[in-house]
């Protein structure tokens, strides 16, 4: 009912900015990392799942070149042409993540029309929850029905990681992209970034999650973009050690890292210990969730969260309270920082029977110690992106 609201609240802002009603309607969910943090990019393994929040996007031909773009949360417009699409790094950067998406999914068509396009979305912005990708995505499947565009999922999800690096700044991988467009209802997405296949897989239900927005992160300030660096430089390293070939971090196990780091920064050595760690956990987190096994999917969770606070130095002060608080709780299977890092949400694994006792504990905690609650919602594991 949330997203119903969202989207009523759409389309009347729409026919009273633009005098008529959209052609074309999609929505896109933002989402949560279960396990494999900063793996994508490597062409790891990650675990995740689209979530029941996330953004509409509503679009009309605009009868010219022109392209009229609002906000509707802000109900603030941009306008660019169709033929001069460029990012804008001082104002309204909100408009790089559509104006990127559009001029990939349009690369190599015919497109003599511009649009008029709004969007609004009730994920938390700066939560680690992803509010750019599922913009992203919306975005491409909306204007693609709009324009008779047909587009894969992968495609379209590197559309989305290419308006990320070129117009808004960001050097990311492709997991919240295809998490937002894969999901399934009660669902997790097992994807291999190397191939990029994915598959869903049932958790039960005796598990829901608590998303914990503690406090807001920027990706693009440089932090992300350091420990890709760091990562692609061990994996060269790594590329003239090991006697089989490696191409990313995905090639080296743990044991090898273990030998074969002499020569490597420590910092670097840390940094790529993170996500070699990481695909051993989403492996072996598979194979605990064929058997049952909650507990033990759980407790890769909580070493997730520690590896992202002691060797990856992506985790900061107000998430590591909310992870060590959950541990205390019970019903509590496992709890981890969801994304990048560097701020945003922690992901709390739990038993639906004590979802509002924990939610509870973990809220009054916080407040207890920084002053204000912490906002903690239920997630549910929900359908990915699709036109309406």
């Amino acid at each position: 009912m949330q997203n119903e609201s969202v989207y009523r609240e759409l389309l009347e802002k729409f026919v009273k900015q633009f005098g008529r009603e959209p052609s074309a309607v999609a929505y896109a969910p933002g989402r949560i990392e279960v396990l494999g943090n900063h793996t994508d990019y490597n062409e790891g393994f990650v675990f995740s799942a689209a979530i029941d929040c996330g953004t509409f996007f509503a679009a009309a031909p605009s009868g010219s070149s022109e392209c009229r773009l609002v906000a509707a949360d802000l109900m603030h417009e941009v306008v660019f042409d169709l033929h001069d699409i460029r990012p804008d790094k001082e104002n309204d950067t909100w408009q790089n993540y559509v104006k990127g998406t559009f001029a990939g999914l349009i690369e190599g068509h015919d497109v003599k029309e511009g649009f008029l396009g709004m969007f609004l979305g009730n994920i938390p912005l700066g939560s680690g929850l992803s509010s750019s990708a599922a913009l992203e995505m919306c975005t491409g499947l909306c204007l693609a029905k709009l324009y008779g565009i047909a587009v894969e999922p992968v495609p379209l999800a590197k559309i989305g990681q290419k308006a990320e690096h070129e117009y808004a700044g960001c050097k990311c991988g492709l997991l919240d992209q295809i998490s937002s467009l894969a999901g399934k209802a009660g669902m997790l997405v097992k994807t291999d970034f190397r191939s990029l296949v994915y598959e869903t897989v049932n958790m039960g239900n005796d598990v829901c999650f608590l998303m914990c927005n503690t406090v807001k992160h920027e990706l693009v300030s440089g932090e992300y973009d350091q420990r890709r660096a760091a990562c692609e430089a061990a994996a060269a390293h790594f590329a003239k050690e090991l006697r089989h070939p490696v191409t990313h971090l995905r090639d080296v196990s743990m044991a090898e890292w273990a030998i074969y780091k002499r020569g490597l920064d420590e910092t670097v050595a840390n940094r790529a210990a993170h996500p070699i760690g990481e695909d051993e956990r989403v492996l072996l987190g598979a194979e605990r969730l064929k058997r049952g096994d909650l507990a033990g999917f759980g407790q890769l969770m909580f070493d997730s969260h520690y590896s992202s606070r002691y060797l990856f130095e992506n985790s900061c002060e107000e998430l590591d309270f909310v992870v060590d608080e959950a541990r205390k709780i019970p019903g509590v299977y496992g709890a981890r920082l969801s994304g990048g890092g560097f701020g945003g949400s922690v992901v709390v694994l739990v038993n639906p029977r004590d979802a509002e006792t924990a939610s509870v504990a973990l809220a009054n905690a916080y407040k207890a110690k920084y002053g204000t609650p912490c906002n903690v919602s239920v997630i549910h594991p929900s359908d990915g992106a699709h036109t309406l």
